[in-house]
């Protein structure tokens, strides 16, 4: 029973520990310059090349299925 009432104890204060600060310079600075825009713009392109590459392998792929059927 100590056992458990000591680590509920010291989960709750480490907790305060691990809380951030809603103001950072960097986020002010990012938001501020304009450049959040940036980062939200390079962010999309990744992710829309990511996607277009899973499709082109997804087509390959058929294609392979589709040539190598035993049925036709």
């Amino acid at each position: 029973m100590k056992k458990n009432l000591f680590t509920l104890l010291m989960l709750t204060v480490s907790l305060q520990i691990f809380a951030q600060d809603t103001s950072s310079s960097l986020d002010e600075s990012v938001y501020a310059s304009g450049k959040i825009y940036v980062v939200v713009a390079c962010a999309a392109i990744i992710l829309i090349g990511l996607i277009l590459f899973l499709f082109s392998i997804d087509r390959r792929l058929k294609k392979l299925e589709k040539y190598s059927d035993p049925k036709n």
